[in-house]
C-alpha cells in the first residue's frame, strides 16, 4: 500500500522530509565512516520512519514497505545507536511496536508483550544459540542458575504466525477479556470481538486449571477462508483485503463484534503470560510473557506453571486452547535450523500465514536467567523466511471485467521467478491504485508475491516510460461506457456484457444460489461461445439435443442438467435474489429483503427509501439494488426469467408444522428433482434438527435422490458407503420420525 491509502493525517515522519518512508534505500554505508553528526542525524530520522512503519503495520495493518526492508532499518538504528552511544528513552530500538487506537479502549497488559529479534541468515541463529550457552554459563558460575547442564539445554520451535498477536484472559476458568498487542505495554480492548472466535472457548475445559490464567495467542483468517471472504467482497463490489493478515487486523478492530461473528477468523495460543494460583494471588509471570516455573502455591486443585514450554503447550489442549500442530522439541540450533528449512518447504501447503519460525528456551528456570531487553527476550530468536520479492518490466496492462462489471487491470510482466514461482502477471487493484503508483507499460516494477496473496505490484522501482496508464473509458469485453465508484471502475453493460454472463450464470447455478449441478466455468463458457446461452433465460430454454450436440456431453449428462434447472423453477425467494448476483446481496442481506417485501413484484416497485426500511440495508447499498434493478439489460433478464416459468415463490418466513428435533444428529444431501425445490427440502429437514449438506462425506447418513440425479454425488456416495433413498423412501424416513413430507408451506 501506499501513503495516498493511509486514511491518516497525522504522521510520525513526512515521507516528503523522511527518505525512510516511502521506497526507503537500504544500501547504506558502513557506520564506521560516518561522523558523529551524520549518524545522530540519520539516526534521527530512522526513529521518526520505524515509528511511522511501525504505526502502519501494528495500528493501521496497511504496510508502507516489506518486512524485510523494514529490518534493514531497524538494524541500521541499532547499529547507529550502539556504535555512537546514541540510544534514547524513546527510540523504537527500546520500545515495542506502536500505539493503541484511538477508537477503542486502552487496557494494560498483565505483563508485556515483547518483540522478538530475528534474521533470515542461519549465522544468526547460530549466533543467539552461543549467547544462550554464554549466558546460562555465566548464570551458573554467580550461583543464579546452579547446575546448569549444557547438555540439558532444549529448545521448542514453532510456526510464526503472520496474524495479529492477542492477549486473553481467564478468571476461575471464564473468559474475561482480550486486548491486542498495542505497543507491547498497553493494547485495544478488544474483549466482545474475541468473543465471537469459535476457537477461543468461553469457559477453560475441566477444573484443573490456574486461578488468572492469561494467554498470549495469533488472530488469523485461514488462507482457504480468506479466499472464500476475498470473492464475497469482489462479488459484492467490495474492494478484497491485500493478504490474511490485513484482513484479520481489520477484522478485530471492528467497532460491532456481530461484523466480526461473520468473518472466518481463527487463533493459536502459544504463550502464557500470566499463570496465578493459591490464595494469596500470587502470580507466575515476567515481563517476557513467560514465567519462571517457580511454585506459585500448594493450594490443592489450582496446577503450578509448567516447568518447561512444552509441557505448558501441553496443557494448553486440556484447557481447550488451540494450539498448532507443528511444535517441535531440539536438542541443538542445528536441528531447529532444520526445523525452519521444513516449514519453509510447506509454507505453500499450510492453511494459514507463516513469515518465519521461533526458536524458544524451552526450561522456564533458564528463561529467567537469560531475562529481556527492554523490548525482546534474550531466550527467543526468530528465524525468518526471506521475502519473496522480485523486480521486473511491466510489458503491458489488461483490463478483467468480473461478475458486477468491476474492472481489475492487471499487469503483464516479463516473467520472473519469485520464490521458486514463475510470475508472470501481477494485480495493480484498480484505477486509484495504477495512479497512486504512477506505473506505465515499460516501468520497472517490484512484485510481491506469497502463497496466499495474489502477486501485486507494491512500487515503481525505475521509471522508463512516460506518465502512468490511461485507464479505459469504455469495457473491453463489451464497450459500454465505465462508471468510476471513488477508487473502483465498473462495465455499466451489466448482463449485456458477455463477461458479466459468463460469471452471472456460474453464480446462478452456486450452491448458496440455485444450486444446479454441473453448471461449472468450463461449460458455461462453452454454452456461451457455442450461441446457446446469451443471456441468464437462455438457460431454460436448453434441451437435451442442444447439449449432446457439444463436445464432452452425453445423454445422461445432458439430461441431468436438464432435470437440475427444471427443480429450480419455483424458487425460494432469497435464493432467487442471491442467484441474480445485485451487488452488495449476498445470502444474508437476500433473506432480509425476501421476509421484508415478501413477493418479487413489491422488491422492484421499491424505491431507495424503501430499501432501507430493510435491516442491513444502508443507503449505498440501497442505491446498488436500485441500480441494478433499473438497469435495462438486468429486468429484461428477470422478465425472461419469469416468462420461462422461473418465477419464485411469495416468502411465508417459518410456518408449517414448526421446527422440532425429531432428526437431530443426521447429515442429508440432495442431488436430482424432488417434489419441492431443493432449497425448500434442505430448510425443511434443518427446521427439524438435520444437518444439509452439499457434498456427500463420510459423515452423510443418507443421499436423498430424485429424478435425474447427479452422477457425482452417487458415485461419492457409493465410495463413502453411503445409503441412496428415493424422494418415497425418504418420506417413510421421516414419517417414521414425526416429520411430514413433502413440507406443507414451511419455506
Amino acid at each position: 500500500m501506499t501513503s495516498a491509502q493511509s486514511g491518516s493525517s497525522t504522521r510520525h515522519a513526512d515521507p516528503d522530509e523522511n527518505p525512510y518512508v516511502e521506497e526507503p534505500p537500504t544500501d547504506f554505508d558502513p557506520v564506521a565512516e560516518l561522523s558523529p553528526e551524520a549518524a545522530a542525524e540519520q539516526a534521527a530520522l530512522l526513529r521518526a520512519a520505524v515509528r511511522e512503519h511501525d504505526h502502519r503495520y501494528y495500528l493501521a495493518a496497511d504496510p508502507l514497505i516489506s518486512d524485510a526492508a523494514y529490518d534493514a532499518l531497524f538494524a541500521r538504528l541499532e547499529a547507529l545507536e550502539d556504535a555512537f552511544d546514541l540510544p534514547t528513552e524513546d527510540s523504537p530500538t527500546r520500545q515495542i511496536g506502536g500505539e493503541p487506537l484511538d477508537e477503542l479502549e486502552t487496557v494494560e497488559h498483565v505483563a508485556p508483550m515483547l518483540s522478538i529479534d530475528n534474521d533470515t541468515d542461519a549465522a544468526a541463529v547460530r549466533e543467539y544459540d552461543e549467547r544462550v550457552r554464554e549466558g546460562l554459563a555465566d548464570a551458573a558460575e554467580s550461583s543464579d542458575l546452579s547446575g546448569f547442564d549444557p547438555d540439558d539445554l532444549a529448545y521448542v520451535c514453532e510456526p510464526k504466525f503472520d496474524g495479529l498477536s492477542i492477549e486473553v484472559i481467564y478468571e476461575d476458568g471464564e473468559y474475561v477479556r482480550a486486548a491486542t498487542r498495542g505497543d507491547g505495554r498497553e493494547g485495544d480492548d478488544v474483549t466482545e470481538q474475541v468473543r465471537t472466535i469459535r476457537s477461543v472457548p468461553g469457559r477453560l475445559r475441566g477444573d484443573d486449571h490456574p486461578d488468572r490464567l492469561a494467554v498470549r495467542g495469533e488472530a488469523y483468517m485461514p488462507r482457504d477462508a480468506f479466499e472464500a471472504y476475498n470473492e464475497e467482497l469482489i462479488e459484492r463490489g467490495e474492494e478484497p483485503f491485500a493478504n490474511p493478515r490485513n484482513a484479520a487486523a481489520g477484522t478485530l478492530r471492528q467497532l460491532d463484534p456481530s461484523v466480526v461473528a461473520e468473518r472466518p477468523l481463527d487463533v493459536f495460543f502459544f504463550d502464557v503470560l500470566a499463570w496465578e494460583s493459591g490464595d494469596d494471588g500470587s502470580a507466575d509471570s515476567d515481563g517476557s510473557g513467560d514465567a519462571d516455573g517457580s511454585d506459585a502455591s500448594d493450594r490443592s486443585g489450582a496446577p503450578d506453571r509448567p516447568e518447561r514450554h512444552r509441557d505448558a503447550l501441553a496443557t494448553f489442549e486440556s484447557f481447550g486452547l488451540r494450539r498448532n500442530d507443528r511444535v517441535a522439541v531440539v536438542d541443538d540450533i542445528e536441528a531447529a535450523i532444520d526445523y525452519r528449512d521444513e516449514v519453509l518447504a510447506a509454507r505453500d501447503d499450510l492453511n494459514y500465514a507463516v513469515d518465519g519460525v521461533v526458536i524458544k528456551v524451552d526450561r522456564l528456570a533458564h528463561r529467567e536467567a537469560l531475562g529481556t531487553t527492554s523490548r525482546a527476550p534474550r531466550w527467543a530468536f526468530a528465524h525468518k523466511f526471506p521475502p519473496r520479492t522480485a523486480t521486473t518490466t511491466v510489458e503491458g496492462v489488461t483490463v478483467q471485467v468480473g461478475r458486477t462489471g468491476r474492472l481489475t487491470p492487471v499487469a503483464e510482466l516479463d516473467p520472473v521467478d519469485v520464490g521458486g514461482v514463475t510470475v508472470s502477471r501481477a494485480t495493480l487493484h484498480n484505477p486509484a491504485e495504477i495512479d497512486t503508483l504512477g506505473v506505465n507499460v515499460g516501468d520497472r516494477v517490484r512484485i510481491y508475491r506469497a502463497g496466499d496473496v495474489i502477486p501485486y505490484v507494491p512500487e515503481v522501482v525505475e521509471k522508463r516510460s512516460e506518465g502512468t496508464y490511461a485507464f479505459p473509458d469504455e469495457c473491453p469485453v463489451c464497450g459500454a461506457a465505465i462508471e468510476r465508484n471513488g477508487p473502483l471502475a465498473f462495465c455499466t453493460g451489466g448482463l449485456g456484457c458477455s463477461a458479466q454472463l459468463e460469471r452471472a450464470v456460474e453464480h446462478w447455478a452456486r450452491r448458496d444460489a440455485l444450486d444446479v449441478e454441473g453448471l461449472g466455468p468450463e461449460r458455461v463458457e462453452q454454452l456461451r461461445e457455442a450461441g446457446l446461452v446469451g443471456s441468464l433465460p437462455d438457460l431454460y430454454d436448453l434441451t437435451v439435443e442442444d447439449l449432446t450436440g457439444l463436445e464432452g456431453w452425453g445423454e445422461t449428462s445432458a439430461a441431468n442438467l436438464i432435470a437440475e434447472l427444471d427443480a429450480t423453477h419455483d424458487p425460494p425467494l432469497d435464493d432467487f435474489l442471491a442467484g441474480l448476483g445485485v451487488p452488495d446481496v449476498g445470502a444474508t442481506t437476500a433473506q432480509a429483503l425476501a421476509a421484508h417485501f415478501g413477493t418479487l413484484d413489491s422488491l422492484l416497485d421499491a424505491d431507495e427509501t424503501v430499501l432501507r426500511e430493510v435491516d442491513d440495508v444502508g443507503p449505498e447499498v440501497a442505491a446498488s439494488i436500485r441500480t441494478f434493478l433499473d438497469r435495462e439489460e438486468n429486468r429484461a433478464a428477470i422478465d425472461g426469467l419469469r416468462e420461462r416459468g422461473v418465477d419464485p415463490e411469495p416468502f411465508e418466513g417459518d410456518a408449517g408444522d414448526g421446527p422440532t428435533d425429531a432428526l437431530d444428529g443426521l447429515t442429508l444431501v440432495f442431488t436430482g428433482s424432488l417434489s419441492v425445490p431443493r432449497s425448500a427440502a434442505q430448510a425443511h429437514v434443518e427446521a427439524h434438527g438435520a444437518n444439509a449438506t452439499s457434498s456427500v462425506s463420510g459423515n452423510t447418513d443418507y443421499l436423498v435422490a430424485g429424478e435425474s440425479p447427479g452422477r457425482s454425488k452417487r458415485d461419492d456416495a457409493e465410495a463413502e458407503d453411503v445409503p441412496v433413498v428415493d424422494e418415497e423412501e425418504f418420506a417413510d424416513l421421516l414419517a417414521d420420525r414425526g416429520v411430514a413430507w413433502p413440507p406443507a408451506d414451511d419455506q
